[in-house]
């Protein structure tokens, strides 16, 4: 059985981004990258809804061989390093998109590693993911997309990593304000970052045990 774990920064007052759909005003660090990073080499799966796939597929495919771009983005060498290794498995990993809208001529240069699912179809789609063999699936961004997994009782994990930043006003990370009930795992920070992650199941031990 494969997790389904959906991985995201928040604001400290829970906002998944700033008005006006500002993803930029959470604190998007080294600690962030590292652990996307981290994540992705365990994953077999990338599940995103399409606003994030084209948000990824129009930034992504580039920069494992543009180090001369990636160094615009930090001046710490190591960074830059994660940057284009998260390039790498996001162009190398099997991609699978929610969407009633996308099409293949629209999905270069990643067609040959993505799939696309009808949201009629995606719960069944996704759970006969589950059952598969494989690394974890995971999502990142596509926020209206986890919400109705975890809603639907799809999602085994959240890795939240909970920004320094209070935004005031935005788009909230939960689309209704309730979670089912979530089970800590762990957390942990990073030397010279003000984020923590925050991981947890989803569910009571009792209701994953069924």
């Amino acid at each position: 059985m494969r997790k389904l774990i959906v991985t995201n920064i928040i604001s400290l007052d829970g906002y998944h981004e700033g008005q006006g759909n500002d993803v930029m005003a959470l604190p998007m660090d080294a600690f962030f990258d590292s652990h996307n990073a981290e994540r992705l080499r365990a994953a077999g799966t990338l599940l995103l809804g399409r606003k994030s796939y084209e948000l990824f597929r129009d930034f992504w495919p580039s920069l494992a061989d543009d180090p001369e771009k990636v160094s615009t983005f930090t001046d710490d060498p190591e960074q830059r390093e994660v940057i284009r290794e998260i390039s790498r498995l996001n162009n190398a990993i099997e991609k699978v998109v929610v969407s009633d809208g996308l099409t293949a001529d629209r999905t270069a240069p990643w067609t040959a590693t993505t799939r696309v699912v009808a949201r009629a179809e995606a719960h069944q789609r996704i759970a006969e993911l589950k059952r598969g063999q494989g690394g974890d699936i995971l999502v990142f961004g596509s926020r209206t997309l986890w919400n109705d997994l975890l809603a639907a009782g799809l999602v085994d994990e959240l890795h939240l990593m909970i920004g320094a930043a209070v935004l005031g006003a935005g788009t909230p990370a939960f689309a209704d304000g309730k979670t089912p009930p979530l089970r800590l795992l762990g957390t942990r920070s990073q030397e010279g970052s003000d984020n923590l992650l925050v991981r947890y199941a989803v569910g009571s031990g009792d209701e994953r045990r069924r």
